[in-house]
């Protein structure tokens, strides 16, 4: 039986009962660790996108983000997220970004209203956004350039901090009219978590930015108030960038990794599971090697 298209499976994720949990990844390898240990659906988010080409996001150009796309959709079957970002210009250029994620293999985009170009004091909590009406031209745009269509837009607003949260939930509900699948925006309190799915008509995703100070909610209590999608924008990319600094500086200071040779034997072995060694192998030894 034919595997069915990433985007398809995104919409099942979607319809069914209960949240998606999507962690954010920024490679292959992340992805394929994300895939083998049972993860449905992957983000490739912008700031683990941006930290792990060591580019920043608001740098990240279309191309670079599509190039990556493809590299990893030809290593995992689950679908993917991308974080496109404010589209990369105005509609013309929205179109033609909606087309190239869509042969990059992606399952999904995020497109959001802050401006573009889109500037690095956005990490510090400065944003700036576009009119509502520039916005909805964006979604219409992807809409138009769609060419699968069950492949999911979702619409992010930025507006809880450069205006106020009603305005943010208005202009979810007007994307939402305009063609997005999925709405997504940026709660700073916890009544606030609550409220958006009560006043959004449709489907919410929510990203849990841990290390901001906000709160943080089990993605069983997100799905009791009714999100469909949790991402973890940051966790991953901190936590792997938190231990290779741990075992860089054993090895610098120390002179040794500090990893017992018995644990770092079956590192090993998991990285090369991972990778596929033993498929390889076979093909060598029954061609080359035999």
């Amino acid at each position: 039986m034919a595997r069915i298209s990433p985007c398809t499976r995104l919409r099942e994720l979607l319809a069914r009962p209960g949240i998606t949990v999507a962690p954010n990844i920024w490679d292959p390898f992340s992805a394929r660790v994300a895939e083998q240990l049972g993860i449905e659906c992957v983000v490739l988010g912008g700031y683990a996108m941006g930290a792990g080409t060591v580019i920043s996001e608001p740098l990240m150009t279309m191309t670079e983000v599509v190039d990556l796309t493809r590299n990893i959709t030809r290593v995992v079957h689950i679908p993917i997220i991308v974080d496109v970002d404010t589209g990369f210009g105005e509609p013309l250029h929205v179109m033609r970004m909606m087309k190239e994620i869509e042969r990059a293999g992606a399952a999904s985009i995020h497109i959001e209203d802050q401006i573009y170009p889109k500037r690095a004091h956005y990490h510090k909590g400065i944003e700036h956004i576009v009119s509502r009406k520039d916005m909805v031209a964006r979604i219409k745009a992807c809409v138009a350039a769609r060419t699968d269509p069950d492949h999911v837009i979702i619409a992010r607003t930025d507006a809880v901090k450069t205006d106020n949260f009603a305005e943010a939930v208005e202009r979810c509900n007007l994307y939402l009219e305009a063609g997005a699948d999925v709405g997504m925006l940026f709660p700073t309190s916890e009544e606030e978590v609550r409220q958006a799915p009560r006043e959004i008509h449709g489907p919410l995703y929510f990203p849990m930015a841990e290390g901001f100070g906000r709160a943080t909610f089990s993605a069983r209590e997100l799905e009791d108030m009714g999100y469909k999608i949790m991402s973890l924008p940051v966790t991953l990319i901190c936590a792997a960038a938190h231990e290779l600094k741990r075992i860089i500086t054993n090895i610098r200071t120390k002179g040794v990794s500090g990893v017992p040779a018995g644990e770092m034997a079956q590192w090993r072995k998991e990285v090369e599971e991972l990778i596929g060694l033993d498929e390889y192998y076979r093909i060598e030894a029954e061609t080359v090697e035999s």
